[in-house]
Order: C-alpha cells, then structure tokens, then sequence
C-alpha cells in the first residue's frame, strides 16, 4: 500500500474552511440554466471510515453517480478478505449497501493487494501476485474468485488498486509483470462484461514516454484501455519524504493527458486527495521523552503528519498561520511553530520548537482539478476519501459541475392508436427536446419493444429531424409495449419516453352460410393468424335466446377451426366469431355477417 493509505489520517478539531480561498477565485463557464450539475464526483469509502464516508456520499446525490466502497482485499488465487464486517460488527454490509443502492449509485467496490502481506511477520514479500499471474491456473482462480465476489453481492463491478506492483516489487520487475498484468486485465474484462458488470482499475500515474517522463509505466495504460471500463488515476503523493505539494496540477494534468491519449476521456477519473501533510523541518531544542516520547515524531527524519482538508482551517488558526494558494501547484501552504513541553528521561524540565510546513489541496485546488474533467471531458474526478473535504470543496466542485451540466432530454413517444390488429399500419410519432422545448436535431435514437414474455429489444435506431421528432410505420405480431430513447453524451443525458402500451388482436376468417334451415346444424370452417394450435373460438350474437352455450371450436396446428351451427329462431341473425383475450393478444372479433333463418 502506498503511504496515503497506509498512515492514519489524524489532525486537529474540525472546523469549516468558509471564507478562506472564496469560490468567487475559480474560472469556471457560464452554468447552463435548469440543468442539474454534471455528475462528476466519486470516491473511496474506506472500511474503517463509513460514519463520514457514508453520509458524504448520500448528503450529494445531485454530483455522486457512483461510489467505491473499500472493504476488500485479495489474500491468495481463492480467497477475497471482508475487512468491513470485523470493522463494523453493528452495521451488516448488507445495509450500508443498501442505502447506497436506494440512492441510485452505481457500486464498484475495491480490492486491494494482500498476497504480498506475509501473515506471521506483516511484512511485504515481492512478486507474489505477479507470480500468480504468471500461473494459468492460478490466474484463472483469481478472475473467478473475483467474479463470484461481484456476482454473489450484485455489485456493478470492481474496482483493483494493487500497489504492490509499484511500491513492493523491484522496478526492474516491472518488464516481466507487464504482460501477466495485461493478460489478466484481459481476462477478468472477459468475464465481468459478460456478466454485465463494469472493470475499474487505480493505479498511480503514467506519462507519454516521449516526454521523458513514464511514471508507473508497468501498469500499462495503452494496452488496458480498451478492456477496463474506468481509469482513476492516484494524482496525489508526489511529495511524501520531503515538503511539497501532494499533487501538482501540472503532474496531474500530464498524466490526464497521456491517458486520454490511450484511451477515450470517459473512462478517466482523476484522483484527488482529501488530506494533507505536515513536515517537520526544524527542531529547535531537546524535545522530552515523557510524558510522550517526541524524539523520534518531532524530527526533520520523521514521516509526515496527515490531517483531513476541513482540518486545515483550524490548524492555521490555532498557530496563527495564514494560507498560500501557490498557482504553480494548485494548492496551498503554510508554516507555523509548535512547542512540545515535558521531561527528558532524568527528570530534568525540556522543551522543543519544531517548524513545521503544512502542504494541501483546498476548495480552490479541488475546483481546479475538477475543471480538467471540463476540459477534457473526463469521466469525473475521485476523492480519497468521501467525507475528508471542506463543504466549501464541494461547492467549488457542484459549482464546475453545474458549469457542464448536459442538456436534459424530454423525449415523448405517441401511437395513432391504443388497439390494432396482426399486420396494421400502427404510426408513432416521438420528439426529443430541451426543457425549454428547443429540438435536439439530428441525435441518434432507438424504438424498443417488450412483448408479454420478453425483454426490452431494440427494433429501430435513426436520427431525429430538424424539429427533434421521428415518426415511424410499424406492425406488431402481439400485445406489446413501446419506448423512445436517446443514448447520453458529454452535452446531454440520455432520454427515455414513458412506456406505450399497444393491445394487438388476431385476425379471424370464417365462412358461414348465408342461409340456413331452423333446427338444422350446419358446418362453417374459418381460421385464424397467427396461426395456432388450442386457440378456442366461439360464436357471438347481440340476439339473445339463440343457444344456452355459444357453440364453440378449437383451432388445429394450421390455426383451422370448424364451428357447428344450428339455430331456432327464425329470422336476419346476426353472428360474428370470438376469441377471448389472453397476455399474448387483445380479445379479437371477426366482422358482424347476417344470416336468413327460414
């Protein structure tokens, strides 16, 4: 696991960041009138962090399509660990799943790399994964097993974060892991799309080779392209040893830019750190053992603090330092003094000052990164983790997301009638426009059907007219129900029409005389289409007292029926042949014929 995830996120009290960098500083286009924001945010929800990270995600469903719980970790080619349930013992998985499946999120649930772990010592072995991999059983069991995990819990897919490719095998590794990485990317694509399920992958960043620079080249963006479904990229941990940014707008937007170049721009996420750091980078003099032991914490040698961004604010102001939004980086710093007081290991009274310099991304730096999906028309952006951010963060990302919202699409679909017959001319007319009833001229467009024992198919796909409508001649073979809709794009979203029910009728040929003897029985043949077979059709008359039970005829393979007709009164009848309705057709009635009873 990479530093950002390994250390404990702690800081100071909480306190809102309002008023520090004002959203008024961020550039951003005019927002488009009457249009919900785009949804652009996404994010982490870590096992350990679902009080915050759960109720961020659900307090924005207006900017949040989809979440990435970050419970699982992959232990051997047949075993996924559950690391939420010892985690939350008194909340079941099943119902914090729940309520983010009401909210309508897609979830993609995280696994990361626990095969490197050694289960006796805890510390990391290399290329045990990537040996797996190698292993064609082995790497088929892992597909499964991953597979199963989606299938069993009705997640809409998977998201892989396995660092140990980067910050536990050799680099000189990398060459041989490459390929075993690209082929299982492959294989689990295979399977997952074949269950309908979606691929996600995050991996730290990857540069254009011509430039110099190749990042994380092992993770092979070019050659998984076209077989995952999102790419999120780590745009944070840049400086983790010494003081700097987290996450240098120029370094993000580089790695943005070769990965749109791989890969279509829809699939890429850029990912953004809801934490900050703090260096240590002077002591001045002896800092005490007890009652805490500062020696090794309170050194320029010390790994950095991690604080929470809406921590920022009142870190600042408990040390009265003021922040600096550095244009160059995206971010802001600053640097304040702490004494720490207490005794050295004799007894005898010590105090230390370390200067210490505070690095982070604020509500300025989170709409600069979201104005790359803007810009590049990216995927969205994803926070590690959901709930970190200031509330003024999010308004400066809902503030870019409403900048691009696409265009709502009210689509409407009419049929020239409610009731037809096997073979009729039914006319539709459907029109797609804006809210504001401007056409959307020249979109694609599709007409789905569902019969009474189907699913939805696709029966026509065209382009709408100058004026957003299609008008369109069918036939339908039975009962159906009919829809319009409009795939989404970066300037719109997807429209769909309310559903049409269309009732359809068989078609009944019959033949009776047109004269008969009272009380003489007579035989009149007819058939029906569709043709088939146990289809009972009877006879019909406004006339009452003709018979106690209408005489009645069942149809043979061929749709042929044969009725038998014998009548007491005398008379101009009035008969016609039924069939009564069932899912697959409407009640069908041949015309009214007239008969002379002598």
């Amino acid at each position: 696991m990479s530093i950002r995830r390994a250390i404990a996120i702690r800081g100071a009290v909480a306190l809102a960041l309002a008023g520090l960098l004002p959203i008024s500083l961020l550039i951003s286009p005019v927002a488009r009138a009457d249009n919900p924001p785009r949804k652009i945010l996404s994010g982490w929800i870590p096992y350990y962090g679902t009080k915050t990270s759960i109720p961020a995600a659900l307090a924005n469903p207006d900017l949040v399509s989809e979440v990435t719980p970050f419970w699982y970790t992959l232990k051997d080619q047949q075993t996924i660990q559950d690391n939420y349930t010892p985690a939350n013992p008194s909340v079941p998985i099943a119902n914090t799943l729940a309520s983010l499946q009401t909210a309508g999120y897609l979830i993609l649930p995280t696994i990361t790399d626990g095969t490197s772990v050694d289960p006796k010592t805890g510390k990391s072995i290399p290329l045990v994964l990537s040996k797996l991999l190698a292993d064609p059983i082995s790497e088929k069991n892992i597909v499964t097993t991953i597979t199963n995990l989606v299938i069993s819990n009705k997640f809409d897919g998977i998201d892989l974060d396995w660092e140990s490719f980067a910050y536990v095998d050799p680099n000189t590794t990398w060459v041989t892991t490459q390929p075993r990485w690209v082929t299982f990317i492959q294989d689990l694509a295979s399977s997952l799309h074949a269950q309908g399920k979606l691929l996600s992958v995050t991996t730290p960043p990857l540069f254009d080779p011509a430039s110099g620079k190749r990042g994380y080249y092992l993770y092979a963006w070019q050659q998984i392209g076209s077989f995952i479904d999102r790419l999120r990229i780590m745009a944070y941990d840049y400086s983790t040893s010494s003081p700097g940014p987290i996450g240098p707008i120029t370094w993000t937007e580089s790695a943005v830019q070769y990965a749109i170049s791989v890969m279509p721009a829809s699939k890429v996420y850029v990912g953004i750190p809801g934490y900050g750091r703090d260096w240590v980078t002077k002591v001045d003099g002896t800092c005490p053992t007890l009652p805490i032991n500062y020696l090794k914490a309170v050194s320029t040698t010390a790994s950095a603090a991690t604080f929470v961004m809406h921590d920022a604010a009142n870190l600042a102001a408990t040390y009265n330092a003021t922040p600096t939004y550095v244009d160059k980086y995206g971010e802001s710093t600053f640097t304040y003094q702490k004494s720490y007081n207490g005794t050295t290991a004799d007894g005898s009274l010590t105090t230390c000052t370390a200067t210490r310099t505070v690095w982070y991304q604020d509500a300025k730096g989170f709409g600069l990164r979201a104005s790359l999906v803007a810009k590049y028309h990216l995927g969205g952006i994803a926070e590690w983790t959901l709930g970190m951010e200031d509330p003024t963060a999010i308004a400066a990302i809902r503030q870019v997301a409403t900048s691009i919202a696409p265009d709502q699409v009210v689509a409407n679909l009419q049929a020239n009638t409610s009731t037809t017959s096997v073979g009729a001319i039914l006319t539709l007319t459907s029109s797609f426009k804006k809210k504001d009833t401007t056409a959307f001229a020249g979109i694609p467009v599709q007409l789905e059907l569902k019969s009474s024992a189907g699913d939805w198919t696709k029966i026509y796909s065209g382009l709408t007219q100058s004026d957003g409508s299609i008008s369109l001649p069918i036939t339908l073979g039975e009962n159906s129900i009919l829809r319009v809709k409009s795939d989404g794009s970066w300037d719109r979203l997807s429209g769909q029409s309310s559903e049409v029910p269309v009732s359809v009728s068989r078609l009944i040929t019959w033949n009776p005389p047109t004269s008969m003897r009272r009380g003489i029985s007579y035989l009149s043949s007819g058939s029906i289409f569709p043709k088939e077979a146990g289809v009972v059709v009877s006879l019909e008359s406004p006339t009452s007292g003709l018979w106690s039970t209408p005489p009645s005829a069942t149809t043979d393979s061929e749709g042929h029926f044969t009725l038998p007709i014998a009548l007491t009164k005398s008379g101009a009848l009035t008969l016609r042949a039924t069939i009564a309705g069932d899912p697959k057709f409407d009640r069908s009635q041949s015309d009214f014929v007239t008969v002379l009873v002598r």
